[in-house]
């Protein structure tokens, strides 16, 4: 196995961010669509930003489906990337990966709660992670999204916004994050450094 972490090409705007954050880490990760690159890193991290559906579609002309479905080192989803984690979203009646069962659904517009959630939130534990080690009960991380996933048996992290949705979530060696740790400040690093730790 590379030693080197890989961050999957989604098509999101956020990937020269991300790998600011984990340069600041001591850790290079090159973007790639690469399979084998894929398969060989010490750790991978699926990010996204946009449409559930176009970054599926991305995935699979890329020939990443199965082998992300296939990963046993840590995997990191963010944003999007989470949501792709699960099985589908109600945006454009996605198929996603289908690693975690469970179903993306819109936020409830509202004149009080503007949708996409913009902003900073914060997280309520609610079971252990590793990639949770170090965040403490209130903490703030930043999000950006219009979808978002109910709380399940396989989340660790809530967040609010007009209703109690996932933050953070695990599911044997899947982890994913619906806020932006590149974005999230002191905790986002820790978050990340985490994961690279892991």
């Amino acid at each position: 196995m590379s030693l080197s972490p890989v961050i999957i090409a989604s098509g999101g705007a956020n990937l020269a961010s991300l790998q600011f954050a984990l340069r600041r880490l001591g850790v290079e990760a090159p973007v790639t669509e690469d399979a084998a690159q894929v398969t060989e890193a010490s750790h991978v991290v699926l990010p996204g930003v946009g449409a559930a559906r176009n970054a599926m579609t991305r995935l699979r002309s890329a020939g990443l489906v199965d082998v992300i479905r296939q990963l046993e080192q840590p995997v990191l989803g963010i944003c999007l990337g989470l949501q792709l984690l699960f099985s589908g979203s109600d945006e454009d009646d996605a198929v996603c990966l289908d690693i975690i069962s469970g179903h993306a659904y819109r936020f409830p517009q509202s004149a009080d709660l503007p949708v996409p959630q913009m902003g900073w939130n914060a997280l309520r534990r609610v079971a252990d992670s590793p990639l949770l080690a170090g965040v403490a009960d209130g903490d703030y991380a930043y999000f950006i999204h219009s979808y978002a996933l109910a709380q399940g048996e396989y989340t660790c992290a809530t967040s609010d916004y007009g209703g109690v949705f996932s933050a953070v979530v695990q599911q044997d060696n899947f982890f994913a994050t619906q806020f932006h740790p590149e974005r999230s400040a002191r905790v986002g690093a820790k978050i990340l450094s985490n994961f690279l730790n892991l």
